[in-house]
């Protein structure tokens, strides 16, 4: 089939080639985009007297019978074509004849494709501010409905402090909230609009720029033609931005398997978020969180790879750039599933009460707390940390907490102790007294939620 560019050439395309360099099974979701920036282009070359009005109605109309074709699913598909830009060329070609040709006046798919790719970033970063905050809010309901549930803290995952329940989750809320700061500096960062850069050098054609970025909502147009139609600076930041939320998404996935486990038990996760075992008939696994902790890799993967694609490349644009579509793509459709499923399994997920306070318990988390106590009674706290280390050992020798030592065996090792320091110890009374600005204790975490809570409104949710 002859290409639209093919005049300078007297063979044709190898099919292998052809196979090899089409990025048109990729492209279906640019479609409506393309569209669009073809669309803005034509209303410019008519303003600037460059195409007439009929041949303007009659690309507009041809514009619109693709629309609906590609809405209906309806348009058929040529991996001659090579990607989606002649795609739709060569179908409007089809529909209209001649005067579709001189749509491309004054463009070049150098440009068409850098428009196409920030205007599809802007779109989808858009639903996954939206994904995010749906997350944020789901994580907020959990700690507003479990405030007051007491959990082990952990360091090295050693039992460290108490803890509720409602801060541990909360501890997610934040590092999502950063993420969504970081895609909407990514989102605000595209602001200028390639489209009338052309091939690498602009154009000859007296085009007016401002009027293209003005129907395409950009704030202006770009300012170097070169840097225009070779910068993926965007695509790089959306999947180094990708793989941060990732990071969070798999060390909370991580935390749900351990607390799932029946040897914590923290935690129910719900049957439609779980699978079982083909040969134990017991077993509930928590497939969904161990899939999304492997997909993380793929994400880091992307992030590299395209890093790799764009390292060296001489200006301006190179066809190694048209491999950023299968990475950058692939990061989209994880990340925008992986929002939405785990934003629903912790809407349906169950915290355990008395499970996370026994191990709480179990766990000598009251320790510092002993420490905390010698320390306001003078002693030097290096003393203190000393003094509670040796109860603690004396406590695991005789299989005891520290609450169940008698006061008597409490004092053989300082004689500062006294009756008072069973409520100092008292699970409740360490969490509590946890009372500085971002601490764990119940009033720390309200004046955390209400502040998560205009957090969000501020947010739009």
């Amino acid at each position: 089939m002859k290409k639209l560019w093919g005049g300078r050439f007297s063979q044709a395309t190898d099919k292998l080639v052809e196979n090899y360099t089409a990025t048109l099974p990729l492209e279906n979701r640019l479609a409506l985009i393309d569209i669009k920036g073809s669309i803005a282009h034509a209303k410019m070359l008519e303003r600037q007297k460059i195409i007439n009005s009929q041949e303007l109605a009659e690309i507009l109309k041809g514009l619109e019978i693709i629309q609906n074709e590609f809405i209906e699913n309806k348009f058929e598909f040529n991996i001659s074509d090579e990607d989606i830009h002649m795609a739709i060329e060569k179908r409007l070609s089809i529909l209209i004849g001649a005067s579709a040709g001189k749509l491309h006046t004054a463009r070049s798919r150098n440009d068409q494709t850098a428009l196409d790719g920030i205007l599809q970033m802007k779109e989808f970063v858009l639903g996954i501010k939206t994904n995010l905050k749906e997350l944020m809010q789901e994580i907020l309901n959990q700690a507003k409905i479990n405030l007051d549930l007491i959990m082990p803290g952990f360091t090295h995952l050693q039992t460290a402090q108490p803890i509720l329940y409602s801060h541990w989750i909360m501890a997610y809320f934040w590092m999502f909230k950063r993420d969504y700061d970081r895609f909407l500096n990514l989102y605000n960062s595209l602001n200028e609009c390639p489209l009338g850069s052309a091939a690498l050098a602009g154009t000859t054609f007296n085009i007016d720029r401002f009027f293209s970025a003005n129907e395409l909502g950009f704030a202006k147009p770009s300012e170097n033609s070169i840097d225009s139609v070779s910068n993926r600076d965007y695509m790089l930041e959306f999947c180094s931005v990708s793989a941060i939320c990732f990071s969070h998404l798999s060390r909370l996935c991580e935390e749900l398997i351990i607390f799932n486990s029946n040897d914590y038990k923290f935690i129910e996760l719900s049957d439609d978020f779980c699978t079982g075992s083909s040969i134990m008939p017991q077993k509930k696994n928590p497939d969904v969180c161990e899939k999304m902790r492997g997909k993380t890799g793929r994400i880091y993967g992307n992030l590299i790879s395209m890093l790799t694609i764009m390292k060296g490349l001489p200006l301006a644009y190179n066809t190694d750039m048209s491999e950023d579509k299968a990475s950058v793509y692939d990061t989209q459709d994880t990340i925008k599933d992986s929002l939405i499923i785990i934003t629903k399994l912790i809407a349906k997920m169950k915290p355990i009460k008395e499970n996370m306070l026994r191990a709480a318990a179990n766990g000598y988390s009251n320790a510092t707390d002993l420490a905390d106590y010698l320390a306001k009674k003078g002693v030097p706290f290096r003393k203190a940390h000393e003094i509670t280390g040796k109860l603690v050992s004396y406590a695991i020798s005789k299989k005891l907490k520290l609450d169940e030592l008698s006061l008597d065996e409490l004092r053989l090792e300082c004689d500062l102790i006294e009756d008072d320091i069973y409520k100092a110890i008292d699970l409740k009374t360490c969490v509590d007294l946890r009372n500085s600005y971002g601490g764990t204790s119940e009033n720390a975490v309200k004046t955390q939620l209400l502040n998560a809570q205009k957090t969000l409104e501020n947010l739009g949710i």
